[in-house]
């Protein structure tokens, strides 16, 4: 570790003065996203448990990519694939089962990095999502567990009118069904997080919007885990709706009409889902928008350090792989998650890399993190 601690500087000092330059260039902005915490001294390595915006050198990134065909080398056989795609709510339902509310923070740098939860009126001036574009410094506090490893340390000491609501088309089958009413129909702002859990997003959010006209749905298919959401005492039916939903089944409606939401939210959910499926999922997500209304995105990227720590015969794809209790995950790339929202016919707002080094300072480790953020809109 210490040889690697000794590589590590040299690198980091190559990059100090671009990174100087870069935070300054934002100073005079609004807070760019993904957090500020600049490694600008070498020596400086271990005291903070994480450093936002690391660059790779060339010889990290190849030492990545040679892990990960490594262990990508041996796939589960095809005959047992199956079962991780049909029994993936079992497996998901039993990890809530086992794990309750004890294994996720709650996630309460949500409105730091997707201000576009909160109706436009509510908005700071600052955080307006035309200016985060693309840029990629400013700070944040990322509190995601990883599930495939020992969970990072935290990381810190359109106001819309009612969309009409008389008919949902259901797109698979080409049918009209009447929608008389439904939760949180005379909500002028409607949030749905898909792949909610046990509400780690939900409690933030359901706090955040009381008594402001706003209203959020939060859908998991692990039947355990809405059960916890609905028993969690910041539960509140008069601004939320709980439900259970299998994003993979076509013929499966929401509680809402098409084009009736605001902001649709997936936050390391889609990472569990087979490539395969990914593009069906995100399209029919995208009719449950309103025009101008925003697709929030979060989850793991290429190279995470969990993605590298899976041994060999775990992968089920190309970057996708299977854990110990039966879920699965997959890692992106910018090109990817590019593809998979232009592709659904939204326009990209913000695409980020959000790489960072995560240290254990007692241990002198030091542990490259890559995770993915993302915001697209639905422009018609």
């Amino acid at each position: 570790m210490h040889t690697y601690k000794s590589l590590y500087l040299c690198s980091v000092a190559k990059y100090v003065c671009k990174f100087c330059i870069r935070l300054q260039s934002t100073a005079r902005g609004p807070s760019a996203p993904l957090g500020a915490r600049l490694l600008t001294n070498p020596e400086d390595i271990f005291q903070h448990n994480m450093w936002d915006h690391v660059q790779w050198t060339e010889e990290e990134k190849e030492r990545a990519r040679e892990k990960a065909e490594d262990n990508s080398s041996v796939h589960i056989p095809l005959a047992e694939q199956g079962k991780f795609d049909t029994e993936a709510c079992g497996y998901w339902d039993r990890f809530y089962e086992t794990h309750r509310n004890k294994f996720f923070k709650d996630r309460r740098w949500l409105f730091q990095e997707f201000p576009e939860l909160l109706p436009l009126r509510l908005r700071s001036p600052l955080a307006d999502v035309s200016q985060a574009g693309n840029s990629s410094s400013g700070r944040t506090s990322e509190t995601c567990q990883d599930h495939s490893s020992d969970p990072p340390p935290q990381h810190r000491d359109a106001d819309s009118p009612v969309c009409p609501t008389s008919v949902d088309a259901q797109a698979a089958h080409g049918e009209e069904t009447l929608v008389t009413s439904f939760p949180g129909q005379h909500a002028d702002f409607r949030i749905l997080e898909v792949g909610c859990g046990v509400g780690n997003s939900v409690y933030p959010i359901v706090k955040s919007i009381k008594e402001t006209g706003a209203f959020v749905y939060c859908c998991d298919f692990s039947p355990h885990a809405i059960q916890l959401v609905k028993e969690h005492p910041d539960y509140d039916q008069s601004v939320c709706h709980a439900f259970v939903h299998d994003l993979c089944e076509e013929g499966a409606s929401f509680p809402v009409p098409l084009q009736s939401l605001d902001v649709v939210m997936a936050v390391f959910v889609l990472s569990s889902i087979h490539p395969a499926r990914l593009q069906a999922v995100v399209n029919r997500l995208t009719t449950y928008l309103k025009p101008g209304g925003v697709f929030l995105f979060r989850d793991y990227g290429r190279y995470d350090l969990s993605q590298l720590r899976f041994k060999k015969g775990q992968c089920l794809a190309d970057h996708f792989y299977t854990r110990g209790d039966g879920t699965c995950v997959y890692f992106f790339t910018r090109d990817e998650v590019r593809s998979l929202f232009t592709n659904a016919g939204l326009e990209e707002l913000q695409n980020l890399e959000d790489r960072r080094l995560q240290v254990n300072r007692g241990k002198k480790v030091v542990m490259h993190r890559v995770w993915m953020q993302s915001k697209y809109q639905k422009t018609h």
